[in-house]
């Protein structure tokens, strides 16, 4: 069956999908690097007055210099009590002006002026303690599938395709060497038992990338006419860092592992890739132009960043 077919069985309307989300671009970080360290800010006006902000500055750890991200020698380890808990950290004193919080696999670090006392550092803590525990937690899920065994090619493997997880199944008797029953979300593959796990990756990259093509294609008819652009070519990539690119000339580059994604993911890079060829920039009018056709860019754009490499095969 064809993959349009797929498509509208399990999603209500494929030409025109909402996560039912409509935020402003002014609202949206345009930052597009994640880390496994999250760092926050707490402004510190003076001793006598120093408040907790509100809404703290989300301060990315690639902007920190080596020594602010190490914890040096000087740092002594506390302990505070959050209702039952005991939250142990690390307190480093420094020239900052600002309380900064970071969360890594040695747990939470605190890094404060020397001019702050303690009782203040921890009222800071209890502020910001539901923050701290969803990021030690993340940091935790992301240590235990680290430690996962890696995925082996082999007879009834499973993998992610359109936000779905499909088994493949090695079954001679097929014969166009490939065929998908999406009843079952079974990938048979023409391959004898015996074959070497390289062999059975390369027929289900095969696969993947003739899928990505005619998908890719039908998507990016749609959204080029909702946009009333034209463009040259599309190419598949294999990129390691980016989901998509557009040349001033119109040539788009789709990376290929967005196959392993559900299709909001999917229409999201295209829109993204096509709204540049109206705005060749990341300005307030090249988000206005995305949402114009994508109103829930900003949560599926923000599930992209999310999404850990480690949950994707390797090919």
């Amino acid at each position: 069956m064809s993959l349009t077919r797929f498509l509208r069985k399990h999603m209500n309307d494929p030409s025109q999908l909402s996560l039912l989300l409509d935020a402003s671009p002014a609202n949206v970080d345009a930052s597009s690097t994640a880390s496994n360290t999250s760092d926050t800010q707490i402004e510190t006006a003076s001793p006598q007055s120093a408040p907790l902000a509100s809404n703290p500055k989300i301060e990315h750890p690639h902007h920190l210099s080596e020594a602010h991200r190490a914890v040096t020698p000087k740092a002594s380890t506390r302990r505070i009590m959050l209702d039952q808990t005991a939250l142990d950290y690390q307190l480093l004193r420094s020239k900052r002006h600002t309380i900064g919080f970071a969360v890594s696999e040695e747990g939470l670090r605190v890094t404060a002026p020397r001019w702050v006392p303690v009782s203040e550092i921890e009222l800071a803590i209890i502020e910001k303690q539901n923050w701290i525990f969803n990021k030690m937690n993340e940091q935790r899920e992301r240590s235990v599938r680290r430690l996962q065994p890696p995925m082996r090619w082999q007879d009834g493997a499973t993998i992610p395709y359109l936000g779905t997880t499909i088994t493949i199944k090695l079954d001679e008797s097929v014969q166009a060497g490939v065929r998908f029953d999406e009843a079952a979300f079974v990938l048979y593959i023409s391959l004898p038992a015996s074959a070497s796990e390289q062999q059975l990756k390369d027929r289900v990259l095969g696969w993947l990338q003739g899928e990505a093509k005619k998908l890719f294609a039908e998507r990016l008819a749609i959204y080029a006419e909702k946009l009333q652009v034209r463009f040259q070519s599309f190419a598949l990539s294999s990129a390691a860092t980016q989901w998509g690119s557009c040349t001033a000339e119109g040539r788009i580059r789709l990376n290929w592992r967005l196959m392993h994604f559900a299709l909001p993911n999917i229409d999201y890079v295209i829109a993204h890739e096509l709204a540049h060829l109206r705005e060749m920039n990341h300005g307030p009018e090249f988000w206005a132009t995305v949402q114009s056709v994508f109103p829930e860019f900003a949560a599926v754009r923000k599930a992209l960043r999310n999404h850990e490499p480690e949950k994707l095969p390797i090919f």
